[in-house]
């Protein structure tokens, strides 16, 4: 059985479908994991996720982890019950109404006290083992952040066999890429930098996605971006970064977009021109 499976039992489920039971083990769990004195800080941001976010939750009350830590959340601009599971699980959390990636992950960095930082979306599964991995890498003198790769839960529409295959094409792509281009492999929900030096250049909230690879980018000019490649350290999400069709389209759609540019990874950048279309008007 996947380390996931029990999490799945709640996921794209209503709160009022989560047992009680399960709601009160985790809100336990989370509040003996809550320390004073932070080492580690893990900022769960949530827009409108209240079905998913209690899976989340949940693995997060599960992690392992041998540095005192933090764990709050973000409630960005939700319209539905997102607020409500946080209050339900006893999550000290903080409401950020401008709508946005960059504005959600800027809020927790501002509200976290931690060394290293960790960026949690609401939608994806942590395995126990996610941080302690993760900071081996992060504590390194010259490392500026750490990205890893993640997989996708089967279900009825995507068979196991058929995502492995996705996920291997995938990854491959990434490992080359990451050699010359390493800020284009960091995704916001498998990305934990050094707090302070995040602080420095700030996270970008003029932008509606890429945030995340933005920071990365500037991280650079303080350190390495490292990858984990750990299995142990590989969090399971659900199907919002494939689109609405099937697993094929999404794999000829990318790939499509990635061999027009394939020659890209032979050569690194420092800027990058933001689309008109990605551009938020403040």
């Amino acid at each position: 059985m996947a380390w996931y499976s029990k999490y799945l039992s709640i996921y794209d489920k209503p709160l009022s479908e989560v047992p009680q039971e399960t709601i009160d083990y985790v809100s336990r769990r989370l509040r003996v994991k809550q320390s004073k004195k932070p080492m580690v800080s893990a900022v769960v941001i949530a827009h409108n996720e209240a079905r998913r976010l209690p899976a989340c939750l949940w693995s997060l009350s599960e992690i392992a982890s041998m540095f005192p830590l933090e764990i709050i959340g973000v409630n960005n601009g939700s319209t539905d019950e997102t607020e409500e599971v946080f209050k339900a699980f006893g999550m000290t959390y903080y409401n950020e109404e401008r709508t946005s990636p960059g504005f959600a992950r800027q809020c927790g960095l501002d509200h976290t006290i931690g060394q290293y930082h960790f960026f949690i979306d609401a939608d994806t599964l942590y395995p126990p083992l996610y941080i302690n991995i993760m900071m081996k890498k992060l504590m390194w003198a010259r490392t500026a952040c750490v990205g890893t790769f993640w997989s996708y839960y089967p279900d009825e529409n995507h068979s196991q066999r058929a995502l492995r295959r996705y996920e291997l094409i995938r990854d491959t792509f990434l490992y080359l890429q990451h050699f010359m281009r390493p800020e284009l492999c960091i995704r916001g929900m498998t990305f934990a930098c050094k707090a302070e030096l995040a602080r420095q250049v700030g996270i970008r909230t003029d932008i509606r996605r890429g945030e995340d690879g933005s920071l990365a980018l500037a991280l650079k000019e303080y350190g390495n971006i490292e990858f984990v490649y750990n299995s142990k350290a590989r969090p399971v999400t659900g199907y919002g970064t494939l689109g609405n069709g099937s697993l094929y389209d999404s794999f000829i759609q990318r790939a499509k977009v990635q061999l027009k540019g394939i020659g890209r990874i032979f050569y690194k950048k420092k800027h990058y021109e933001d689309s008109e279309e990605n551009l938020i008007k403040q």
